[in-house]
């Protein structure tokens, strides 16, 4: 078994860490929240006080961060990744972040000596805690290769996207991809209802029909349809449609640097601003039903 540095200890970093304990790793954890480190503690992490005690002696450190300037900071600040870890640890990010922001982290650490690997996840936190998330990585084939047995106890998926960046602009691509799906799914349940159609009875039809998708399937803003959708719930998050607005946003900023003109990603960008701005960014990201209706089923107040 390994010695790992983790740094992040978020929703997301918790329970990626208790399936590597489980799975008999030394993980040593650190997040710039104690109560964060303490959670993860219970769990069986080795809570350190430090990022440099987190990465000392590790034979791979992963990070999972919330953007890009936070992986910046983290890897390339003074006290950071960089400065203060082995050259022998092999370094995997598996935050969500921007595509230029993983290819600056591909160069400095490659510039530093180190082997990087770039590691988005997609299945939240439910995918997280079973230890079925998709990861999409982003590297050398060596480099990919070394990473995946430590990443197993976490994943029910593992595609090797590319190299430098590709595993970002694979995620980024993806949920950009369910958000437009989603924005078509909200509209249609909506529409649905206010033409007689009985939720349950069109969505049996639209699942096997050309509307199908996998938000349709997974995440179908009205309760009693499905049961993994959030909307039994109160549309408490499985993805936080905060986070949905800056996935999004990483792709309106990756259109806008290669080129490529967005529209939809554009559209459901300000329909999913118009839901933070009234109040609801921790609610499910499905909570996009509200402005089409905001008397829907299901939703809080």
């Amino acid at each position: 078994m390994s010695t790992m540095g983790w740094i992040g200890l978020g929703n997301m970093g918790r329970p990626m860490t208790a399936n590597l304990v489980k799975a008999g790793h030394t993980v040593n954890g650190y997040d710039v929240v104690p109560d964060a480190v303490a959670a993860a503690a219970e769990h069986g992490v080795n809570p350190v006080g430090s990022l440099a005690e987190a990465v000392a002696g590790a034979d791979i450190v992963f990070t999972m961060l919330p953007k890009g300037e936070h992986a910046r900071a983290v890897y390339l600040g003074d006290d950071g990744v960089l400065a203060h870890a082995d050259t022998r640890s092999l370094l995997v990010d598996s935050s969500t972040i921007d595509f230029d922001s993983a290819r600056t982290l591909h160069t400095e650490a490659a510039a530093a000596g180190f082997r990087f690997v770039d590691g988005p996840v997609s299945g939240g936190v439910t995918g997280a805690e079973a230890g079925t998330l998709t990861f999409m990585l982003g590297g050398s084939d060596e480099d990919v290769a070394e990473a995946k047995p430590f990443i197993e106890p976490m994943a029910g998926n593992i595609f090797h996207a590319g190299g430098e960046a590709a595993g970002q602009a694979a995620k980024i691509v993806n949920n950009m991809m369910l958000a437009i799906s989603l924005q078509g799914v909200v509209e249609g349940a909506v529409l649905a209802q206010r033409f007689g159609l009985d939720p349950t009875t069109f969505w049996n039809i639209a699942k096997v029909s050309s509307g199908d998708s996998w938000p349709l399937r997974t995440w179908y803003p009205v309760p009693g349809v499905t049961e993994t959708a959030a909307s039994n719930n109160g549309f408490a998050p499985g993805f936080a449609a905060a986070l949905m607005h800056k996935d999004v946003g990483l792709a309106l900023a990756g259109g806008e640097s290669q080129g490529v003109d967005l529209p939809a990603a554009s559209l459901v960008h300000g329909q999913l601003q118009k839901l933070i701005d009234d109040g609801f960014a921790g609610l499910d990201t499905s909570a996009l039903i509200r402005n089409i209706d905001p008397k829907a089923e299901g939703l809080p107040g």
